[in-house]
């Protein structure tokens, strides 16, 4: 089991940042996928950014150029800097880890609001 703990979000004005951190509970051995997912109100989470262990990189449309998606193997953590924040940013931000046998693990998510 991996517990997956969020931190880092917040309100902002439009033209912001913010910065997400992710940090895990245990070393996960083997390929994985760090990732972090949106959801708005009565909505499925969507994928905003992802990055393997391989160091693989893949970005929501609405989102590059402007959130860049890092991890520390050695700290166990995933961070996502979000900058040129807009108002449809606006979402529950989810931690993900999928793990070398397809086991997804969810963070509890965090607020990101972002103020027009």
């Amino acid at each position: 089991q991996v517990q997956l703990v969020e931190s880092g979000g917040g309100s902002v004005e439009a033209g912001g940042s913010l910065r997400l951190s992710c940090a895990a509970s245990r070393i996960v051995f083997g390929v994985n996928l760090r990732g972090w997912y949106r959801r708005i109100a009565g909505r499925e989470r969507v994928l905003v950014a992802s990055i393997s262990s391989g160091g693989s990189l893949n970005y929501a449309d609405s989102v590059k150029g402007r959130f860049t998606i890092s991890r520390d193997n050695v700290k166990n953590t995933v961070t996502l800097q979000m900058n040129s924040l807009q108002p449809e940013d606006t979402g529950v931000y989810y931690c993900n880890l999928l793990d070398r046998v397809g086991i997804n693990y969810w963070g509890q998510g965090t607020q990101v609001t972002v103020l027009s």
